[in-house]
């Protein structure tokens, strides 16, 4: 079943050459999110992937990764944790930075979104160099958090983002 199901959803992905820039081949999910049974499908990817880990909590990171994460906490009966650019969260947060191509940018999250030892899943729609992601799990490290794992939809494997997130177990359903 779960081999059909990522079969279905790769063929949902749409390629969007020269996205955000020439040379550039986006991997485009909104047809996935449109589409009632791909949705669920790409949902019931995660939570089979989070039952019988006791998680407390599912953080998201900004934007894509609320879709996922919220759903998916909301069908675990678990707390969801917003991971924001700089200066999108209201109360005192904690910062991490991270690289990209052309500088340096920040992510941010609520001093109290978790508490020390909770068990944390982080969740994302696409994991590329690894950048934000690794600024994440800096964030939940250093409010106490036990990351357990760290899960996305798709994986571009070409650029070595796991290695970002290491020692974290990193889960991902479509490779490319």
């Amino acid at each position: 079943m779960m081999a059909d199901s990522v079969d279905k959803l790769r063929a949902g992905v749409r390629d969007v050459s020269d996205f955000p820039k020439k040379g550039i081949v986006f991997k485009d999910i909104t047809p996935i999110l449109s589409d009632h049974a791909l949705f669920r499908a790409s949902i019931d990817l995660f939570l089979d992937q989070c039952r019988g880990k006791n998680i407390d909590k599912i953080v998201g990171i900004d934007a894509r990764g609320f879709l996922f994460g919220s759903t998916v906490a909301y069908e675990l009966g678990v707390g969801f944790v917003p991971i924001r650019k700089r200066g999108k969260l209201p109360y005192k947060t904690e910062i991490a930075k991270y690289s990209l191509e052309y500088g340096e940018a920040e992510m941010e999250m609520h001093v109290d979104a978790m508490m020390p030892g909770e068990r944390i899943v982080l969740v994302d729609d696409l994991l590329a160099t690894g950048g934000t992601s690794a600024a994440a799990t800096a964030l939940i490290r250093k409010v106490g958090g036990q990351l357990l794992e760290a899960q996305f939809l798709i994986e571009l494997e070409f650029l070595h983002g796991r290695k970002q997130l290491e020692p974290t177990p990193v889960v991902s359903f479509l490779k490319y």
